[in-house]
């Protein structure tokens, strides 16, 4: 492995400082509840309006916006819902009896209230409203609150649309810790999440892994990553543009190029900063590539497997001339974009896969947002008087193996009980009896 370029960054806030700006933010609301959540909304966002966005404002602000825009989003709705719809179905109940007479079965229950939030900031992130709260209405979720950063007197006009379209029950026109924290307690809407969603900055990030305990989470996440894998077929124009697309997230969001063809990394190393200073926000993209941005050469593809799976990327482009070779290989990465046809882009926006995608290594023991994550896999089981026989024996055996008396007389009753005339060759309790 040989770098063709390293990164230099150095984070400009520290984990620490923000843990601890986002802890003092949560105990004051765990403290005071709404009162703090109002002098949050005031101080950050200068917001001192109604926070449940009201039937009549929902329709006004849908109303401006443009047709094609709303075509645009029904078309990437569709496309998630689909998606979500073939994931829903890879997921059944099921009952069977066991050899040794036993029932046993799944149940697949929806939570009954799931929290999404949807960044605001720098951009107006209308896919990730699709991405979160159609996924959860595919499967089955009872209650849906939505929140987004309001920015000008409102939230985005398109948000709004994707959020209404999408199926959310309550939109929250608010941001940041407060807005995360104020779906996760009930506050201002009456009903607590079952699992929070979105992505968001490092405080929203930073929010949700602290209150993951008291409320689910998606994923563990960080600035938007993103990796491309390239042999001597790539077209390193196409490299060039589709890794500024990414860089474009922010100043700390990781861009990488791994590639077995020395002359391909050295040729997009030149191209790169060129395609970034033609961008309208170039000094956001230079910044990303100069601090984050890396190329790294490799012998051979077995090499760059292991590369890539350390990084374990949240989107990896696979640019060379066999991608289905790399499917079959690779294991850690948020989603997977196959050949020249694909762009990070497409699933960001609308092919279908979500584009909530773990970062930060994540990927190497989690995937992304998915209709499995708003669904809880439930069992149950029912053993019969006969099937006691079995169970209970084994049951007790290994309890007191254990060490678990408690547990064993529980199974020795039931021995005692069902089969009174049985003589055993291990110890069965003869429970006494107080009637």
């Amino acid at each position: 492995m040989q770098y063709i370029k390293k990164s230099s960054a150095t984070a400009a806030v520290s984990d620490v400082q923000i843990t601890q700006s986002v802890q003092s933010m949560l105990e004051q609301i765990e403290q005071r509840g709404e009162e703090a959540v109002i002098e949050y909304a005031q101080k950050l966002d200068n917001w001192s309006g109604d926070f449940i966005l009201s039937d009549k404002k929902r329709a006004q602000l849908i109303a401006q916006v443009p047709e094609q825009t709303k075509l645009d989003i029904q078309f990437a709705y569709q496309q998630v819902t689909e998606f979500a719809r073939a994931q829903l179905a890879s997921l059944t109940e099921f009952k069977i009896t066991t050899a040794s007479g036993a029932v046993l079965g799944q149940k697949v229950i929806p939570l009954n209230c799931a929290g999404c939030y949807v960044p605001g900031g720098r951009y107006s992130h209308a896919a990730s409203a699709i991405m979160s709260i159609a996924t959860a209405k595919v499967a089955g979720v009872q209650k849906i609150v939505a929140c987004s950063p309001p920015k000008d007197g409102s939230i985005h006009p398109a948000i709004v649309y994707a959020m209404d379209l999408a199926g959310a029950d309550i939109i929250l026109e608010m941001g940041g810790v407060q807005a995360v924290a104020s779906m996760a307690k009930g506050l201002f809407t009456g009903v607590k999440a079952d699992i929070l969603v979105g992505p968001g900055n490092g405080y929203v990030a930073q929010a949700k892994r602290l209150l993951f305990g008291d409320v689910g989470i998606d994923v563990f996440a960080g600035p938007t990553e993103s990796a491309i894998i390239a042999d001597h077929s790539a077209d390193p124009m196409t490299i060039a543009v589709d890794l500024v697309s990414q860089a474009e997230h922010g100043t700390d969001s990781p861009v990488w190029l791994f590639t077995t063809d020395k002359a391909l990394g050295e040729k997009v190393a030149q191209l790169l900063p060129k395609v970034a200073g033609d961008m309208p926000n170039h000094d956001i993209v230079a910044a990303a590539w100069r601090d984050h941005g890396e190329i790294i050469y490799c012998d051979s593809r077995e090499e760059l497997v292991k590369v890539s799976d350390q990084y374990a990327s949240e989107h990896l482009q696979v640019l060379t001339e066999d991608p289905y070779w790399w499917l079959d290989n690779l294991k850690n990465y948020g989603s997977l974009f196959l050949g020249e046809g694909a762009t990070v882009t497409h699933g960001d926006k609308c092919s279908g896969t979500n584009h909530i995608l773990p970062t930060k290594q994540v990927a190497r023991y989690s995937g992304g947002l998915n209709v499995h994550k708003f669904l809880k896999i439930l069992t149950y089981q029912e053993i019969s008087e006969e099937a006691n026989l079995a169970y209970s024996a084994v049951g007790s055996r290994i309890s007191r193996v254990e060490g678990m008396e408690g547990h064993a007389r529980a199974c020795d009753w039931r021995l005692r009980k069902y089969f009174p005339d049985m003589q055993w060759d291990f110890e069965v309790y003869q429970q006494k009896r107080y009637d």
